[in-house]
């Protein structure tokens, strides 16, 4: 059965309550798989209780690093009719993920291609934003450097007011401080900013104020994984 089963993995927590049962089904059925980090997919796999010893399972590396070239290789399994699944560090594969690069050469090879249900920290921090749920854009990761920074946020805050948009972006967390210096820098008071930090987490923390609202007591979302979301009307 040639299919590529693109699979999402926990945002932190045990993958039992991330996943439906109807897809941790599916997985615990695969022996092949492709993962951005080997180590945290075989802990996944462990913790769902695989019916077969883990040494049996065939996970190779695909990562940021991975070369283009060797990208086709990894779909062997399909070629030889085995199913295959696609495994992230966590959320979603293929979504500011190295795994798109897969998902592609699948497609180009006439293989079908099925996402399973699982976390999303995109969708859900727009879920819990109450910003415009209609019209939104996910921009990956801002620019690094301080001064293109801030011209790219300028740049998402017009665009925002001009489409009616909610403009959602991603950091390191390590840079998340300084993620939200240059937004209540650039941004116009009246601009409301989410910040949603460990998503599904019991240390989960989701907050909307205006830029005005958080220059008074700004968010504090240290080095934890954190989604940022910018809507301005």
């Amino acid at each position: 059965m040639s299919v590529l089963y693109a699979i999402p993995a926990p945002l932190g927590g045990p993958p039992s309550e991330a996943l439906p049962a109807s897809a941790i089904e599916r997985l615990r059925g695969l022996r092949d798989f492709v993962a951005e980090n080997p180590k945290t997919a075989r802990s996944m796999l462990s913790a769902l209780g695989m019916p077969c010893a883990l040494r049996d399972l065939r996970i190779e590396r695909l990562d940021e690093h991975a070369r283009a070239s060797d990208v086709p290789t990894l779909l062997e399994p399909l070629r030889q009719r085995r199913a295959l699944g696609l495994l992230p560090e966590a959320g979603c594969p293929a979504i500011a993920d190295p795994g798109a690069t897969l998902i592609e050469a699948a497609h180009r090879e006439g293989f079908r291609v099925v996402p399973l249900i699982g976390p999303s920290s995109i969708v859900l921090a727009l879920m819990a934003s109450g910003l415009e749920g209609q019209r939104f854009a996910f921009c990956g990761y801002l620019p690094r450097e301080p001064r293109e920074r801030g011209r790219r946020i300028r740049e998402l805050e017009r665009r925002s007011e001009r489409e009616r948009e909610t403009q959602i972006f991603i950091e390191t967390p390590y840079r998340n401080e300084a993620m939200v210096r240059a937004l209540l820098e650039a941004c116009a008071p009246a601009t409301r900013i989410c910040v949603a930090s460990d998503l599904t987490l019991p240390t989960e923390r989701i907050g909307t104020r205006t830029v005005a609202e958080w220059r008074a007591r700004p968010p504090v979302p240290g080095k934890r994984p954190t989604v940022f979301l910018l809507h301005s009307r």
